[in-house]
């Protein structure tokens, strides 16, 4: 079966149009970027985390010990954090600041001081 030239031109730009807009549509969407933080007892390593406004990050994060916990109270986000198995977070920060994050699950003796700042330039 062959196409007569209208048609075949049609289906061609058509397909290009196809490709060109999925093209277009992942280039909108910025990579995340990953950072990894290991909740040991008793400190979040890195304890500081610069990202920029607007930046889209995800957080991965371990647990070599016990269980643990992170809580970013201003942006209203938390998770537990298991031995064995990496937990993530997706953040976009849309304000500038120094921000206060914690565990909030008690871990053992020197819990009450493990804390971190997630530093958001603009």
């Amino acid at each position: 079966m062959t196409l007569d030239p209208n048609r075949r031109a049609l289906m061609g730009a058509a397909g290009a149009l196809a490709l060109g807009s999925m093209l277009a549509f992942a280039q909108d969407k910025p990579t995340a970027r990953v950072i990894k933080v290991v909740a040991k007892k008793f400190e979040f390593v890195p304890g500081e985390i610069h990202v920029k406004k607007g930046e889209r990050i995800i957080l991965q994060f371990t647990a070599p010990e016990v269980p643990m916990g992170f809580n970013l109270a201003d942006f209203g986000m938390r998770t537990d954090i298991v031995p064995g198995k990496a937990t993530t977070l997706q953040l976009t920060p849309a304000r500038a600041g120094s921000f206060i994050f914690a565990c909030d699950v008690f871990c053992g003796s020197g819990h009450e001081d493990m804390s971190g700042t997630l530093v958001v330039s603009d």
